[in-house]
C-alpha cells in the first residue's frame, strides 16, 4: 500500500461541530413554496459534536455511527458528503463517524453543523477547493441553518435565515438545559397556530452588536 493510499484510509478528526442558540427568531412571513421568512440572531457556543473521516479510494459514502432513528440516506452528514461529491466531481468517498454531545430535536443545530463541518473537512481531504459561497449554495440545499455554520460566527439572519449579516454581540453565559423531550422543527413550522406575521425589526443594531 502506498503512502497515498495510507493516507486515504486514516480517520481524520475530529472536526468540531458547534451548536447554536437563536437569542431570538421571528416568523416574518411565508413563502409561496412554504419555506418561512425570518429574523433571527445565531450565536455560537462551545458544546460541539465531533466529525470523523476516512477518504476511501472507493466512491461510497458511508456512516460508521448511526443515529436512532434516522436512515443513513436521510442524516445530513451522509447527505452533505453526497453533495459535495457531485457539484465537485469527486470520484473518491469516504467512511463517517460522528460522536454525538448535541442532543437530537433540541433546536440546537447539530444537524446542520455536523452537515456544514463534513463539507468544509472533505472539501479539504478531498482537495475539492470550492470557495465559501459555492460551499453555502451546497448548504443551502441541505437545509437552512447550513450556512451560518458554514460561516462560523454570529450573524443575524433575514430571508429563510440564508441572508447573513455577521454580527459581534455581547457573549454572557449561557445555561443550556437539556429537557430529554426531542421537538420536531418541521412539526413547530407546519403547526396551524404558528405566529407567521410577526412585525419586522426596524432597529435591530442597538442589541445585535456591530457588523
Amino acid at each position: 500500500m502506498t503512502k497515498t493510499e495510507q493516507g486515504r484510509r486514516q480517520w481524520h478528526g475530529p472536526w468540531l461541530a458547534p451548536a447554536k442558540l437563536n437569542l431570538f427568531l421571528h416568523v416574518t412571513g411565508r413563502r409561496a413554496d412554504g419555506y418561512h421568512l425570518l429574523e433571527t440572531l445565531f450565536q455560537f457556543i462551545d458544546l460541539c459534536d465531533e466529525i470523523w473521516l476516512q477518504p476511501t479510494p472507493e466512491s461510497a459514502i458511508a456512516r460508521r455511527s448511526p443515529l436512532p432513528g434516522v436512515p443513513a440516506s436521510d442524516d445530513l452528514v451522509t447527505r452533505a458528503a453526497a453533495a459535495l461529491q457531485q457539484a465537485a466531481g469527486v470520484r473518491t468517498g469516504v467512511r463517517i463517524r460522528v460522536v454525538k454531545r448535541i442532543p437530537m430535536g433540541a433546536g440546537l443545530g447539530g444537524g446542520s453543523s455536523d452537515a456544514a463541518t463534513t463539507l468544509l473537512a472533505l472539501n479539504r481531504l478531498w482537495g475539492c477547493h470550492l470557495d465559501g459561497d459555492r460551499l453555502a449554495r451546497i448548504g443551502a440545499t441541505l437545509g437552512a441553518d447550513v450556512p451560518v455554520f458554514l460561516g462560523g460566527r454570529a450573524a443575524f439572519a433575514t430571508g429563510i435565515g440564508d441572508r447573513l449579516h455577521p454580527r459581534d454581540p455581547p457573549r454572557p453565559w449561557y445555561v443550556v438545559l437539556d429537557a430529554g423531550v426531542p421537538v420536531s422543527t418541521a412539526e413547530i413550522f407546519s403547526d396551524a397556530k404558528l405566529t407567521r406575521a410577526t412585525p419586522p425589526l426596524k432597529m435591530a443594531t442597538d442589541f445585535m452588536g456591530t457588523e
